[in-house]
């Protein structure tokens, strides 16, 4: 009887499969010509049965068969044999865990620690580097039957004192988010590896806004390097595409340095989006008892800076104040020359005075040089890749993609003439130069050929801000004529999920060469 046979036992069949099962009957040595029934025998010693008509092994049929009785009740008599029950027995690791451990049985050493004591053996502690060294050599703690330990570190509590100790007695622990820091603390005093690694892996699988920031801190403390680079990676891909009143003000002046100088921060809209969301972070760490919604942030913070300018000259932009200081190795981040390129934007800056005029006045003359270069000095773009260039001074702007449909946009503000419309449709993402066929607000560029250097991302989150899928096209030169479409990126549809968020980074001009002297002047500087 076959696996396919077996599943279909019912109480019928029941009554003749498991006595054939448990029969020993082998079929006759008769020659070919002998008639083979088709029946069930149970074969000794290799604890399977045999199907005399198949000829085949079959392991699962008294598997079934018993199954079946377990979950039936019959109104007839069903002969079975009787099996021994098995007592499960307790495993060595919980005994040990239990006995020696929790118990204490046959401690030969005490520690002391935060008010509490624990009875443990030295064989067991000497998994530990930090005891190990104590108990080895010339110490006198090695001779000691009581050991008071000084906790230096005010994450180090009882809780998880107790884990990690127990953690030499058992082969498993199970890590609370809620306690990994704490946990971690432990063990990297008492020179735990394998709990060390054990904490930096709950802590990779648990980042989300609420842990985000503690993790990333207690990484840098705790010298684990691929935690700080998880959280870093978390940072820039939810920053901007996850808002929170919590995280901005959780996010440290260095931590928000290192993620507005980054090209890899995961942008919506335009870099004007950038500034709006500092200003709601600067508001929120100058006044950090704010509890209102993250709707209601904007208004409240421009409302304050309002009030704030009132105190101060004219001359005088916030961060130039002592209160605004602070801040000022952040905003230096910002890409000021894609936030002027569009009235609007301009505008605001203007009026919120919180950038030193002489940032904006220095960027103001750096576009209308580049502007002159695009016009009279025929500069169609980027002639090659210039890393450093795209990382440092890059358009940084995205969109989200609330559900799979067509979409067709442009990203706000002047770029020298050159008219860029996206369109994603039928899993591709094209890019297109307007010249003529679609109507634009601004002037475009008549060059036949022009040039923009780009890199394409996509990406989808899960509810804690954890990448799900993403591609990327890498950083690559496009040339374009007058009109011309380009698909970019062909999607694969078994890999899209929506919410869909694209980010992208764009350089539309080639850098400006600097003459010998200018070089040697900036480098004397510097």
């Amino acid at each position: 009887m076959g696996a396919s046979r077996a599943g279909n036992i019912n109480e019928a069949s029941f009554i003749n499969y498991l006595p054939a099962a448990r029969r020993v009957q082998r079929a006759g040595a008769g020659g070919a010509g002998r008639e083979r029934r088709p029946w069930c025998g149970w074969e000794p010693g290799h604890g399977m049965l045999r199907d005399a008509f198949w000829g085949e092994k079959r392991p699962n049929c008294e598997a079934f068969c018993l199954a079946f009785l377990c979950n039936r009740k019959f109104s007839r008599s069903v002969p079975v044999f009787a099996f021994p029950n098995r007592k499960k027995l307790k495993s060595t690791s919980k005994y040990i865990y239990q006995t020696l451990f929790l118990n204490g049985e046959n401690s030969d050493i005490k520690i002391c620690a935060l008010g509490e004591e624990w009875n443990l053996h030295k064989i067991y502690l000497c998994q530990s580097g930090y005891f190990s060294s104590m108990f080895s050599g010339s110490w006198r703690e090695s001779s000691m039957s009581v050991i008071e330990l000084e906790i230096p570190d005010q994450n180090i509590d009882v809780e998880a004192l107790q884990v990690a100790f127990g953690s030499l007695y058992r082969d498993d622990v199970l890590i609370k988010p809620s306690r990994v820091v704490a946990l971690l603390a432990a063990a990297c005093m008492l020179q735990l590896d394998g709990l060390i690694q054990q904490c930096g892996e709950t802590m990779k699988e648990t980042i989300n806004a609420k842990t985000v920031c503690g993790y990333y801190n207690s990484a840098g403390t705790y010298g684990l390097d691929s935690v700080k680079k998880k959280c870093l990676e978390w940072l820039l891909n939810n920053l901007m595409t996850h808002q929170s009143v919590e995280l901005f003000k959780e996010l440290s002046i260095n931590l928000m340095k290192q993620l507005i100088s980054s090209s890899n921060l995961f942008v919506m809209q335009v870099e004007m989006d950038v500034y709006t969301a500092l200003k709601k972070w600067m508001f929120l760490q100058l006044v950090p008892s704010w509890n209102g919604s993250l709707k209601q942030l904007l208004s409240e913070a421009d409302a304050w800076f309002a009030k704030r300018r009132k105190d101060f000259e004219d001359d005088i932009a916030f961060l130039e104040s002592e209160q605004g200081n602070a801040f000022l190795s952040v905003f230096t981040h910002l890409r000021l020359q894609y936030i002027i390129s569009d009235l609007a934007s301009a505008r605001i800056i203007e009026r919120d005075s919180l950038i030193p005029s002489e940032w904006l006045s220095s960027v103001y003359k750096q576009q209308w040089f580049a502007m002159l270069r695009a016009e009279q000095d025929n500069d169609i773009g980027p002639q090659e890749i210039n890393k450093e260039e795209l990382e440092g001074n890059s358009m940084r702007c995205g969109r989200k993609l609330a559900k799979d449909g067509d979409y067709c946009w442009r990203w706000t503000g002047f770029n020298f003439g050159f008219d860029l419309l996206v369109t994603y449709t039928n899993r591709y993402i094209i890019f297109k130069r307007n010249t003529l066929n679609q109507p634009c607000s601004g002037s475009v560029s008549l060059q036949p050929r022009r040039n923009i250097a780009f890199r394409l991302r996509l990406a989808s989150f899960d509810s804690s801000g954890k990448i799900i899928c993403s591609r990327t096209t890498g950083y690559q030169i496009l040339t374009l004529e007058k009109d011309q479409e380009q698909v970019v990126m062909n999607l694969d549809s078994r890999l899209l999920i929506f919410p869909l968020y694209i980010c992208c980074n764009f350089l539309y001009t080639s850098p400006e060469k600097k003459t010998d002297s200018e070089a040697l002047l900036e480098n004397l500087e510097s």
